[in-house]
């Protein structure tokens, strides 16, 4: 039994004394494990990124340990457990001097710490930095959609003189097919009895039919070509273009169409819109050497402004847009900014024109529409023509449309203006065999000074293009004021702005497009002059 008392009893078993120390020894006790279990629960959540973790786990040892003191200091008030207090101590006293010997240890370590200041001047400057790095981001975006644009703006640049480049051979080539067609159509009829002979003017002939294919398609990607815009039920164009198209594509190619129930009416000529899908599922089907599918889908949507804002070309609205899709070999991502340009194809030789798609990108551009190709290699490509809903309520009549044309006609007097010498003299030479009387002129001024004559004059059958300064409208425009009753008949090689506003022939306008036969020239000039 041990001889020591308890320590109590130094305070004379005086209660106010045992209890103030109890209640104090308690609260201090309470004190240093909470501030253990503090560190402990710190050091435990923040371990992978806490600095030191060895000794703040040490120090939370030594702050419950000398917790454990008090509880003992108040366990020998009553108890005189004197050894467990001093082996308690004397741990306490270990870990004393292995704190002491750490923190001595790490104080270099410490003072090197960055202060609060130096933190936040840290902060600042990483602020700063990523400031900086995202003015420097939004400027290289800024130069890369510049870029773009001057690429796009490049490449709309390139189209438009391509474009006039085939326009302008387009309208020559036409005047030289003009005076071929016609002549073979002349030699054709005086060896009809000649076999041999006969058949060479076939090839002549086809030849000549084959040029005039060309130069259609050269006009269209020039969007020089007239069009008849009107209100087109797109849906029922593409159920019967995809009926077309069945027997053309062969039973190894599949054809899908997804076509929205709510399509809107298109303001397009709708004979133009056939040729442009039936060009596109051409090409898809040469894509797909070992079959696929062809999709064809409709549906309403909206280009809105910050559409508008990457595609300069467009304007922002309502839209129809018809996608043309096929599962083929996909076009090359370094080829596509070209597959709109005549004479570009990516087929072998001789198997394609190249006008394909260049006469759809015009046709298209023409309508005040919007087109979009799609393409990846191995996985397919995507066609999507935007083309302008209609606004206004039935089908409207086709520009320069007449009721009829009288099919006997008198001595009338045609006046013709025609600035290929090649041209005039076969016009003239078919119009008179027609039965008409001729005056042939190759220039405005000489037109006007026969108008100011007088003679006799029925009709002004002028080519649009005109050298001298004033074109075939504006000749016509001024000799209807100065004789009001003449009847005018145009035709070109190509149209330009002088007849076609907005994609369409202006109202009450004919024209009879080079090349022509005689027989149409005879039927517009008939239809000319029952005006």
């Amino acid at each position: 039994m041990s001889t020591l008392t308890a320590h109590g009893a130094c305070l004379l078993w005086k209660p106010e004394l045992i209890w103030l120390n109890v209640v104090s020894d308690a609260m201090v006790a309470g004190a240093f494990f909470a501030t253990a279990f503090v560190l402990a629960f710190f050091v435990w959540r923040r371990h992978r990124e806490l600095m030191f973790r060895g000794v703040f786990l040490i120090f939370a040892i030594f702050v419950a340990v000398c917790g454990a003191t008090r509880l003992l200091s108040i366990y020998t008030m009553w108890v005189p457990a004197y050894e467990i207090e001093a082996l308690t101590k004397a741990l306490l006293a270990l870990i004393s001097v292995a704190i002491t010997a750490a923190l001595l240890l790490l104080l270099p370590r410490i003072l090197v710490l960055p202060t609060r200041i130096q933190l936040a001047n840290a902060y600042a400057a990483l602020e700063e930095e990523v400031r900086q790095r995202r003015e420097a981001e939004a400027m290289v975006k800024r130069f890369e959609e510049r870029e773009a644009t001057e690429s796009r703006v490049r490449q709309a640049q390139r189209m438009e003189a391509i474009g006039q480049l085939t326009g302008g051979v387009a309208h020559d080539f036409n005047n030289i097919l003009t005076v071929i067609t016609g002549t073979i159509e002349i030699l054709s009829d005086a060896v009809k009895d000649r076999p041999h002979l006969a058949q060479i003017t076939n090839l002549i002939n086809g030849a000549a039919a084959r040029g005039a294919e060309l130069t259609k398609h050269l006009l269209a990607f020039s969007r020089r070509q007239p069009l008849q815009p009107r209100n087109t039920d797109i849906n029922a164009l593409v159920i019967d273009a995809a009926r077309l198209l069945r027997p053309t594509l062969g039973e190894h190619i599949e054809i899908e169409s997804m076509l929205a129930h709510d399509s809107a009416p298109a303001l397009i000529d709708s004979s133009q819109l056939s040729t442009a899908i039936l060009n596109l599922a051409l090409n898809a089907r040469d894509a797909m050497h070992d079959g696929g599918k062809l999709t064809l889908e409709t549906k309403n949507v909206v280009l809105d402004e910050n559409y508008a804002r990457l595609n300069s070309d467009v304007r922002p609205g309502n839209y129809v847009m018809i996608a043309v899709s096929d599962t083929g070999e996909g076009i090359p991502s370094s080829l596509l900014e070209k597959v709109f340009e005549p004479f570009f194809t990516t087929k072998e030789a001789g198997k394609g024109s190249g006008l394909g798609l260049s006469m759809v990108y015009g046709f298209v551009k023409q309508s005040n529409g919007h087109i979009k190709i799609y393409s990846e290699e191995g996985h397919g490509t995507t066609v999507k023509l935007y083309l302008p809903q209609a606004t206004g309520g039935g089908l409207e009549a086709p520009a320069g449309e007449t009721g009829g044309y009288a099919g006997e006609h008198g001595d009338e007097t045609i006046l013709i203006v025609e600035d290929d010498p090649l041209v005039r003299e076969y016009v003239v030479a078919q119009i008179t065999r027609f039965g008409f009387h001729t005056r042939a002129v190759g220039n405005a001024a000489e037109a006007l000074a026969i108008i100011d004559g007088p003679e006799r004059i029925d009709l002004l059958f002028t080519d649009v293009m005109l050298p001298g300064g004033m074109n075939g409208r504006q000749l016509a425009t001024e000799g209807v004021k100065r004789r009001p009753g003449l009847k005018v008949l145009y035709t070109s090689g190509y149209a330009e702005n002088a007849l076609i506003h907005h994609g369409r022939l202006d109202a009450g306008v004919l024209l009879l497009p080079k090349p022509y036969l005689s027989a149409d020239l005879a039927r517009m000039l008939l239809t000319a002059l029952a005006s």
